[in-house]
């Protein structure tokens, strides 16, 4: 089965699948539930094996293929101790590569150029390539990392709302409106928060940057914290004659009138998204004849 390959974007939200040929044809695609391997190892390997059964289905062939064929999986936390490597082992493909999802982020919008991507959905992440040369930086996970990412809008939006109930910060209309989900009760707002994972609090984003066009003093103020945290981090990056910055996942749009204007000026549309680097990769591994079990 030389002739295949998988790519995989292992998003804290979801999981995304493509099963391509040697020339990056994508022959059909698969989607199954959060990969998030630092916050739920088991069930992201139930959902990477998943999205890749389901994308050998639609593209009309057998779901066992899975054990034959070679895949490249991005997925955040994979540069966190030895968990890109516990993925590797625990895959059932002919073989896994394990990238981090900045990897597969700059793959996808750059391909083999020169820039500066930042990846903002459920998680955050940044990465750059100057000469052929890769770094970034982020990707720490919501804990202690993740700035301006979706899941770091919600939890600091359910702050602020607490904080707001408590009469310690004024409240707005969006902080009302939170309350008035929970009941107006605090208490079911600490439950939710203690039992929730990356991607439940990543939902409420869209009401954030909803009510910040609204001129909501709170949501502004997430939002402008947030931009503060990607101005930092593009900075850390940035060099005199770097060409390009793109913005990728679920929240890149939003950000764009946010943005330094310094940066703006750089931005460029991404050539392709997070699952396209990962299918590119998978490509290079195909041409490469890994993969293949002796």
């Amino acid at each position: 089965m030389g002739q295949f390959a998988i790519g995989i974007d292992g998003g804290g939200t979801n999981c995304r699948a493509a099963v391509i040929d040697q020339t990056g044809q994508i022959l059909g695609t698969g989607k199954a539930g959060a990969a998030n391997i630092l916050s739920d190892l088991e069930n992201s390997l139930i959902n990477i094996v998943e999205s890749a059964r389901q994308a050998l289905a639609t593209a009309g062939l057998d779901p066992e293929l899975v054990r034959q064929l070679p895949a490249v999986i991005g997925t955040a936390g994979a540069n966190v101790g030895n968990y890109g490597k516990r993925v590797e082992g625990a895959l059932p493909f002919a073989s896994s590569r394990v990238v981090t999802d900045a990897t597969i982020a700059l793959q996808g919008a750059l391909g083999d150029a020169d820039g500066i991507i930042g990846a903002f959905g459920t998680g955050s992440v940044y990465n750059a390539r100057r000469d052929g040369k890769i770094w970034g930086i982020g990707g720490w996970g919501f804990v202690i990392g993740d700035q301006a990412s979706g899941a770091r809008l919600g939890r600091d939006l359910l702050e602020r709302a607490v904080l707001a109930f408590d009469r310690v910060t004024a409240a707005s209309p969006l902080t009302d409106a939170v309350m008035a989900e929970y009941g107006n009760d605090p208490e079911r707002v600490v439950e939710f928060a203690h039992a929730s994972k990356p991607k439940d609090f990543a939902r409420y984003s869209p009401i954030v940057f909803e009510y910040a066009a609204m001129n909501d003093v709170v949501a502004m103020d997430i939002v402008k914290t947030a931009a503060k945290a990607i101005t930092e981090s593009l900075d850390a990056l940035l060099w005199p004659e770097c060409p390009s910055i793109c913005l990728l996942g679920g929240l890149a749009q939003a950000y764009r009138p946010w943005l330094d204007a310094r940066h703006k000026t750089l931005l460029a549309e991404p050539r392709g998204d997070v699952l396209r680097g990962a299918i590119d990769l998978a490509v290079k591994l195909l041409r490469d004849g890994e993969g293949n079990r002796g």
